[in-house]
């Protein structure tokens, strides 16, 4: 079971790199094509994405930290330093979100200038494809290996690419006489930058201070309370440790039976636990009803 988690783990690190060389590509072809066609929301988008590079990275990052095993002093191993990962790629969004919000607002201050060149357009186009296709794959991989990190990162993948349709939008806009479209486009691009930061700052955080589904405990009592021989659960917790869970409960059975029995009981409670829900590890205390 281990051997397939920390398998999962090393996949993962495939979405990263797919992120970080697409962005890598990207940056450079709108910096370029930026500067040359006259386009400074061209440009701002490529820096953009050299920003994005940072939180692929730390993802990346986190996902190789996560694969180190237990040792004297992490004694449950490294699982939660892929959510470290998750928030700090949620700090770099948000970071990123409100620099585009400042210089759209700014933007529109300053007033109208002059139409880019068309290239810029297509530019943007071509880019918001292909970040979109990176977020379809990180998307499905995020959920074949259940990945907070990779799911992050792929969320962010769509945050570029809408950043790349408002940017396709605002130039031709500007070719119509439009020019407050740009800076109007960007704010909104901005807002949902920031959106997608938060959610991913606040699933993160919630599970790095071992918060848990409520829902998902409440199946787990049905479940345990189903198996014979088990009276009643006096407590049951869960924790996430990254994409694995952890649960710890207390059942209560009848205080007739001979240790041996009891045993046996508690081994069937964390045998049906794993199998049905592919929890890494369950501790299960035996107590009198």
């Amino acid at each position: 079971m281990d051997e397939q988690r920390y398998s999962n783990l090393k996949l993962g690190e495939r979405g990263a790199i797919i992120s970080i060389a697409a962005y890598l590509i990207l940056s450079a072809l709108k910096l370029f094509v930026g500067h040359i066609s006259g386009s400074e929301a061209l440009k701002a988008d490529g820096l953009n994405n050299t920003t994005d590079i940072l939180a692929s990275v730390s993802v990346l990052i986190g996902l190789r930290l996560s694969q180190k095993p237990a040792d004297e002093d992490h004694l449950y191993g490294h699982w939660k330093s892929e959510m470290v990962a998750s928030m700090v790629a949620s700090f770099i969004m948000i970071l990123v979100g409100v620099e585009v919000l400042f210089s759209a607002v700014t933007s529109i201050f300053k007033g109208a200038v002059e139409a880019p060149d068309l290239i810029a357009v297509w530019t943007g186009v071509f880019s918001a494809l292909v970040m979109y296709m990176v977020y379809r794959y990180n998307q499905n991989l995020a959920r074949k290996i259940k990945s907070h990190s990779v799911m992050a990162a792929a969320k962010d993948n769509l945050s570029d690419s809408w950043v790349s349709i408002g940017t396709a939008v605002g130039i031709i806009g500007s070719q119509f006489g439009l020019p407050w479209l740009d800076p109007v486009t960007a704010v909104i691009v901005g807002v949902l930058i920031v959106k997608t930061g938060w959610g991913i700052f606040r699933e993160a955080s919630h599970q790095l201070t071992d918060g848990f589904d409520v829902d998902l405990v409440k199946e787990y009592k049905q479940t345990i309370c189903a198996i014979p021989g088990v009276n009643g659960i006096k407590d049951l917790k869960a924790r996430s440790y990254g994409n694995n869970i952890v649960v710890d409960c207390v059942i209560t059975v009848d205080p007739t039976l001979d240790i041996s029995t009891a045993h046996d009981i508690s081994t069937r409670v964390e045998q049906k636990l794993v199998e049905e829900y592919e929890i890494y590890d369950v501790h299960v205390h035996v107590e009198p009803e």
